[in-house]
């Protein structure tokens, strides 16, 4: 129960600051207070940052191998989106945010406290698999911080529009702020994306003699890459933006659970094996 503490230090932080955050979001008349407080968010999800990251490391590399099961690699895209929150704070003053990153990162660290499967990745030697694996692993990222970006955004349309939401937002940046921010953030991960297939190629046909293999997997991401790359086409040449920019978004996002995750869960949560 001991190895339990160090998980549950982390996910108390994360969910300690995503509720004050709602406390004083509620506030009337107290902006210093505000401000205090959003300072001492920061510290905190900078701590929680440290102490998860270090956890991440021992899970994965504690067997001496690459372990990346499921839920630890959902953590670590969870830690990396939580890190891109927090370096994106300090200039877009974006604290509204955390209610949307940091409960899924509570869930998975948890999850990742109880998990009982490994995957021990192969070719762990082959230095272009491990440059596939962290580049994919930060366009994800980067992938899920625009799509909690883009609903934050949907939410915000629809308040500006006196139109009832699931959510009520306490407070939210200028939409032209949170706009700008999320096609900067679609671009990179669209350039990351690009060397995520590119390198996914490269190392098929080092290891396997072939290109690429045609599985749901490979459609899914290749999609996705033409969904952004739609976006960001009509972006530029047409002026995208709004609800059309938001929609693309998440289902660009959308066919990348797909393509990654839905394929882990299936395969080892429920037909109980690696691939």
């Amino acid at each position: 129960m001991l190895h339990l503490i160090p998980y549950l230090v982390v996910a108390f932080i994360y969910l300690a600051v995503a509720f004050d955050f709602w406390r004083i979001a509620k506030l009337n008349n107290a902006s210093n207070e505000q401000a205090q407080s959003l300072k001492l968010h920061s510290a905190m999800i900078a701590l929680g940052l440290v102490l998860h990251g270090g956890l991440l490391y021992t899970d994965i590399f504690a067997v001496g191998n690459f372990n990346f099961g499921l839920f630890y690699a959902i953590s670590a895209i969870l830690w990396l989106t939580v890190l891109i929150y927090w370096l994106a704070n300090l200039k877009h003053k974006i604290d509204v945010l955390q209610c949307f990153v940091l409960p899924p990162a509570v869930l998975f660290v948890l999850l990742s406290a109880l998990s009982i499967h490994d995957y021990i990745a192969p070719y762990t030697q082959a230095s272009w698999f491990m440059a596939h694996v962290g580049i994919a692993i930060l366009a994800y990222s980067l992938f899920t911080f625009a799509a909690m970006h883009a609903l934050i955004m949907a939410i915000a349309e629809r308040s500006l529009h006196n139109k009832p939401t699931f959510i009520q937002l306490p407070s939210f940046p200028p939409l032209m702020v949170m706009e700008s921010l999320l096609f900067k953030v679609i671009t990179l991960g669209f350039i990351l994306l690009t060397l995520t297939v590119g390198s996914g190629m490269l190392f098929s046909e080092q290891i396997f003699g072939k290109p690429l293999e045609f599985s749901h997997k490979v459609v899914f991401s290749i999609a996705s890459w033409f969904i952004y790359a739609g976006l960001l086409y009509g972006r530029y040449r047409y002026g995208w933006r709004g609800l059309k920019a938001i929609r693309w978004t998440l289902a660009g996002f959308g066919l990348l659970v797909l393509s990654y995750i839905g394929s882990r869960v299936v395969l080892e949560l429920l037909l109980n094996r690696q691939y």
